[in-house]
Protein backbone atom coordinates (compact mmCIF):
# COMPACT_ATOMS: atom_id res chain seq x y z
CA UNK A 1 0.00 0.00 0.00
CA UNK A 2 1.37 3.71 -0.71
CA UNK A 3 1.66 5.82 1.57
CA UNK A 4 1.53 9.88 0.94
CA UNK A 5 4.60 11.71 1.23
CA UNK A 6 3.30 13.56 4.32
CA UNK A 7 3.27 10.24 6.13
CA UNK A 8 7.29 10.10 6.19
CA UNK A 9 8.87 8.58 9.60
CA UNK A 10 9.79 11.59 12.39
CA UNK A 11 12.94 10.30 12.13
CA UNK A 12 16.49 11.20 10.32
CA UNK A 13 16.89 9.70 7.04
CA UNK A 14 20.33 8.15 8.28
CA UNK A 15 18.23 6.29 11.03
CA UNK A 16 16.65 3.06 9.70
CA UNK A 17 13.43 1.20 11.60
CA UNK A 18 14.63 -0.97 14.00
CA UNK A 19 12.49 -3.94 13.36
CA UNK A 20 13.91 -4.12 9.53
CA UNK A 21 17.76 -4.30 11.11
CA UNK A 22 19.54 -7.54 11.93
CA UNK A 23 20.30 -8.53 15.89
CA UNK A 24 24.11 -8.45 15.63
CA UNK A 25 24.95 -5.53 16.71
CA UNK A 26 28.39 -4.97 14.73
CA UNK A 27 26.52 -6.20 11.54
CA UNK A 28 24.18 -3.23 11.97
CA UNK A 29 27.25 -0.72 12.42
CA UNK A 30 28.17 -2.16 9.05
CA UNK A 31 24.85 -1.10 8.01
CA UNK A 32 24.64 2.48 8.90
CA UNK A 33 28.53 3.05 8.05
CA UNK A 34 27.52 1.85 4.43
CA UNK A 35 24.06 3.62 4.17
CA UNK A 36 25.28 6.94 6.06
CA UNK A 37 28.16 7.04 2.76
CA UNK A 38 25.43 6.66 0.38
CA UNK A 39 23.56 9.31 1.66
CA UNK A 40 26.49 11.17 1.31
CA UNK A 41 27.35 10.51 -1.72
CA UNK A 42 24.05 11.08 -3.08
CA UNK A 43 23.87 7.32 -4.05
CA UNK A 44 20.78 5.79 -4.69
CA UNK A 45 21.70 2.72 -2.28
CA UNK A 46 24.63 0.75 -1.40
CA UNK A 47 25.94 -3.08 -1.09
CA UNK A 48 24.95 -4.78 1.71
CA UNK A 49 28.49 -5.32 3.66
CA UNK A 50 27.57 -9.00 4.26
CA UNK A 51 24.76 -10.40 1.55
CA UNK A 52 26.48 -8.29 -1.45
CA UNK A 53 23.01 -7.40 -2.27
CA UNK A 54 21.75 -3.54 -3.57
CA UNK A 55 19.96 -2.09 -0.44
CA UNK A 56 18.05 1.47 -1.44
CA UNK A 57 18.98 4.46 0.44
CA UNK A 58 16.31 6.62 2.28
CA UNK A 59 17.19 9.67 0.62
CA UNK A 60 16.76 7.91 -3.00
CA UNK A 61 12.87 6.49 -1.22
CA UNK A 62 12.68 9.67 0.15
CA UNK A 63 12.91 11.25 -3.35
CA UNK A 64 10.38 8.74 -4.76
CA UNK A 65 7.67 10.34 -2.83
CA UNK A 66 5.73 7.36 -1.66
CA UNK A 67 6.11 3.81 0.19
CA UNK A 68 6.09 1.10 -2.26
CA UNK A 69 5.31 -1.58 0.58
CA UNK A 70 7.81 -3.69 0.20
CA UNK A 71 9.71 -3.91 3.27
CA UNK A 72 12.96 -2.06 2.67
CA UNK A 73 15.60 -1.60 5.60
CA UNK A 74 15.77 2.16 4.91
CA UNK A 75 12.09 2.99 4.03
CA UNK A 76 11.51 6.53 5.43
CA UNK A 77 8.15 5.75 5.22
CA UNK A 78 7.79 3.21 7.95
CA UNK A 79 6.67 4.83 11.28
Amino acid sequence: MATAESERAPRPLGQPHVSRMPADPAYQAEIIKAHDAALAAGSAGYLDPRTGLFVLSAGFLAARGTCCGRGGRHCPYVK
